[in-house]
Protein backbone atom coordinates (compact mmCIF):
# COMPACT_ATOMS: atom_id res chain seq x y z
CA UNK A 1 0.00 0.00 0.00
CA UNK A 2 1.11 3.91 -0.75
CA UNK A 3 -0.13 6.74 0.76
CA UNK A 4 -2.06 8.49 -1.66
CA UNK A 5 -5.17 11.06 -1.52
CA UNK A 6 -7.58 8.38 -1.05
CA UNK A 7 -5.98 7.44 1.94
CA UNK A 8 -6.49 10.43 3.66
CA UNK A 9 -9.61 11.39 2.23
CA UNK A 10 -10.95 8.30 3.65
CA UNK A 11 -9.34 8.74 7.35
CA UNK A 12 -10.30 11.86 7.23
CA UNK A 13 -14.04 10.91 6.63
CA UNK A 14 -13.77 8.27 8.92
CA UNK A 15 -12.32 10.37 11.50
CA UNK A 16 -15.17 12.48 11.24
CA UNK A 17 -17.89 9.68 11.34
CA UNK A 18 -16.70 8.13 14.70
CA UNK A 19 -16.34 11.81 16.39
CA UNK A 20 -19.88 12.81 15.76
CA UNK A 21 -20.88 11.02 18.99
CA UNK A 22 -17.62 12.16 21.05
CA UNK A 23 -19.13 15.61 19.71
CA UNK A 24 -22.49 15.06 21.13
CA UNK A 25 -20.86 14.01 24.67
CA UNK A 26 -18.42 16.52 24.92
CA UNK A 27 -21.06 19.36 24.24
CA UNK A 28 -22.50 17.32 26.94
CA UNK A 29 -19.55 18.06 29.11
CA UNK A 30 -20.02 21.67 28.41
CA UNK A 31 -23.04 22.38 29.26
CA UNK A 32 -22.67 20.36 32.17
CA UNK A 33 -19.67 22.13 33.85
CA UNK A 34 -19.96 25.98 32.26
CA UNK A 35 -17.18 27.15 33.97
CA UNK A 36 -14.74 24.53 32.69
CA UNK A 37 -10.96 25.80 32.28
CA UNK A 38 -9.37 25.98 29.49
CA UNK A 39 -7.08 22.83 29.65
CA UNK A 40 -9.84 20.83 30.85
CA UNK A 41 -11.22 20.95 27.85
CA UNK A 42 -8.25 20.80 25.80
CA UNK A 43 -8.21 17.49 28.25
CA UNK A 44 -11.38 16.12 27.36
CA UNK A 45 -11.02 16.27 23.61
CA UNK A 46 -7.40 14.92 24.39
CA UNK A 47 -9.57 11.74 25.85
CA UNK A 48 -11.57 11.62 23.22
CA UNK A 49 -9.15 11.94 20.50
CA UNK A 50 -7.18 9.02 21.84
CA UNK A 51 -9.47 6.68 22.64
CA UNK A 52 -11.14 7.20 19.26
CA UNK A 53 -7.53 6.34 17.83
CA UNK A 54 -7.01 3.71 20.51
CA UNK A 55 -10.00 1.50 19.41
CA UNK A 56 -9.37 1.31 15.75
CA UNK A 57 -5.67 0.20 16.77
CA UNK A 58 -7.24 -2.35 18.66
CA UNK A 59 -9.36 -3.54 16.35
CA UNK A 60 -6.56 -4.08 13.72
CA UNK A 61 -4.56 -5.88 16.87
CA UNK A 62 -7.83 -8.09 17.41
CA UNK A 63 -7.98 -8.66 13.42
CA UNK A 64 -4.52 -9.72 13.04
CA UNK A 65 -4.11 -11.92 15.84
CA UNK A 66 -7.25 -13.42 17.60
CA UNK A 67 -10.51 -12.22 15.73
CA UNK A 68 -12.76 -15.23 16.67
CA UNK A 69 -12.76 -13.82 20.55
CA UNK A 70 -13.00 -10.27 18.96
CA UNK A 71 -16.08 -11.20 16.58
CA UNK A 72 -17.55 -13.19 20.05
CA UNK A 73 -16.94 -9.71 21.85
CA UNK A 74 -18.14 -7.65 18.38
CA UNK A 75 -22.03 -8.25 19.74
CA UNK A 76 -22.25 -7.00 23.16
CA UNK A 77 -20.09 -3.73 22.05
CA UNK A 78 -23.56 -1.93 21.53
CA UNK A 79 -24.61 -3.55 25.14
CA UNK A 80 -21.56 -2.32 26.52
CA UNK A 81 -22.02 1.82 24.92
CA UNK A 82 -25.88 2.00 26.08
CA UNK A 83 -24.79 1.10 29.86
CA UNK A 84 -22.32 3.18 30.26
CA UNK A 85 -23.98 6.16 28.67
CA UNK A 86 -27.21 5.00 30.32
CA UNK A 87 -25.52 5.51 33.94
CA UNK A 88 -23.82 8.35 33.04
CA UNK A 89 -26.54 10.32 30.84
CA UNK A 90 -28.98 9.00 33.96
CA UNK A 91 -26.43 10.40 36.64
CA UNK A 92 -26.40 13.73 34.81
CA UNK A 93 -30.16 14.42 34.64
CA UNK A 94 -30.94 13.08 38.09
CA UNK A 95 -28.79 15.64 39.89
CA UNK A 96 -29.75 18.28 36.98
CA UNK A 97 -33.66 17.75 38.46
CA UNK A 98 -32.31 17.33 42.00
CA UNK A 99 -29.73 20.21 42.70
CA UNK A 100 -30.73 23.93 42.98
CA UNK A 101 -29.48 26.73 40.65
CA UNK A 102 -26.89 28.06 42.51
CA UNK A 103 -25.89 24.19 42.87
CA UNK A 104 -25.99 23.98 39.06
CA UNK A 105 -23.92 27.29 38.28
CA UNK A 106 -20.39 25.36 38.02
CA UNK A 107 -21.15 21.30 38.77
CA UNK A 108 -17.81 19.46 37.72
CA UNK A 109 -17.60 16.56 35.27
CA UNK A 110 -15.01 14.22 37.02
CA UNK A 111 -12.18 12.62 35.08
CA UNK A 112 -13.69 9.24 35.50
CA UNK A 113 -16.54 10.19 34.09
CA UNK A 114 -14.67 11.46 31.21
CA UNK A 115 -12.63 8.45 30.57
CA UNK A 116 -15.82 6.62 30.77
CA UNK A 117 -17.57 8.68 28.37
CA UNK A 118 -14.65 8.63 25.92
CA UNK A 119 -14.27 4.27 26.04
CA UNK A 120 -18.46 4.23 25.65
CA UNK A 121 -18.28 6.54 22.63
CA UNK A 122 -15.29 5.19 21.24
CA UNK A 123 -16.04 1.28 21.67
CA UNK A 124 -18.07 1.37 18.24
CA UNK A 125 -14.70 1.86 16.47
CA UNK A 126 -13.30 -1.54 17.68
CA UNK A 127 -15.00 -2.60 14.11
CA UNK A 128 -13.27 0.43 12.42
CA UNK A 129 -10.08 -2.65 12.77
CA UNK A 130 -12.06 -4.68 10.17
CA UNK A 131 -12.03 -1.39 7.90
CA UNK A 132 -8.11 -1.02 7.60
CA UNK A 133 -7.47 -4.62 8.31
CA UNK A 134 -5.70 -4.46 5.12
CA UNK A 135 -3.24 -1.68 6.07
CA UNK A 136 -0.08 -2.41 7.16
CA UNK A 137 0.94 -1.79 11.14
CA UNK A 138 2.46 1.58 9.58
CA UNK A 139 -1.04 2.75 8.05
CA UNK A 140 -2.65 1.39 10.48
CA UNK A 141 -1.22 3.65 12.86
CA UNK A 142 -1.30 6.74 10.23
CA UNK A 143 -4.77 6.32 10.02
CA UNK A 144 -5.49 6.34 14.11
CA UNK A 145 -3.23 9.71 14.39
CA UNK A 146 -5.87 11.27 11.45
CA UNK A 147 -8.86 10.07 12.98
CA UNK A 148 -7.27 11.75 16.44
CA UNK A 149 -6.50 15.00 14.76
CA UNK A 150 -9.53 15.44 13.54
CA UNK A 151 -11.50 14.33 16.68
CA UNK A 152 -9.87 16.78 18.75
CA UNK A 153 -10.79 20.01 17.30
CA UNK A 154 -14.15 18.20 16.78
CA UNK A 155 -14.32 17.31 20.50
CA UNK A 156 -12.85 20.86 21.84
CA UNK A 157 -15.54 23.02 19.95
CA UNK A 158 -18.16 20.67 21.30
CA UNK A 159 -16.97 21.51 24.41
CA UNK A 160 -16.63 25.20 23.74
CA UNK A 161 -19.96 25.25 22.62
CA UNK A 162 -21.53 23.32 25.39
CA UNK A 163 -19.95 25.55 27.59
CA UNK A 164 -21.63 28.92 26.02
CA UNK A 165 -25.28 27.28 26.41
CA UNK A 166 -24.19 25.57 30.19
CA UNK A 167 -23.54 29.56 31.23
CA UNK A 168 -26.77 30.30 30.24
CA UNK A 169 -29.01 27.45 30.86
CA UNK A 170 -27.61 25.86 34.62
CA UNK A 171 -29.35 23.33 36.00
CA UNK A 172 -31.60 22.73 32.64
CA UNK A 173 -27.82 22.08 30.67
CA UNK A 174 -27.16 19.33 32.65
CA UNK A 175 -31.00 17.87 32.57
CA UNK A 176 -29.99 18.25 28.70
CA UNK A 177 -26.87 16.69 28.89
CA UNK A 178 -27.95 13.90 30.50
CA UNK A 179 -30.45 12.96 28.01
CA UNK A 180 -27.90 13.73 25.11
CA UNK A 181 -25.60 10.87 26.64
CA UNK A 182 -29.02 8.74 27.40
CA UNK A 183 -29.84 9.18 23.44
CA UNK A 184 -26.51 8.66 22.19
CA UNK A 185 -26.06 5.33 24.16
CA UNK A 186 -29.54 4.23 22.44
CA UNK A 187 -28.41 5.64 19.23
CA UNK A 188 -25.24 3.49 19.54
CA UNK A 189 -27.34 0.12 20.81
CA UNK A 190 -30.12 0.43 18.14
CA UNK A 191 -27.29 1.49 15.41
CA UNK A 192 -25.29 -1.81 16.49
CA UNK A 193 -27.91 -4.10 16.59
CA UNK A 194 -29.08 -2.92 13.11
CA UNK A 195 -25.93 -2.54 11.52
Amino acid sequence: MELSLLFFVESIALGVGLAMDAFSVSLADGMHEPCIRRGKMVGIAALFAFFQAAMPLIGWVCVHTIVEIFLGFSSFIPWIALALLVIIGGKMLLDGIRNKEEECACAAVGIGAIIVQAVATSIDALSVGFTIAEYDLLFAILAALIIAAVTFPICLLGVFIGKKFGDKLSCRAQIFGGVVLILIGIEIFITGLLG
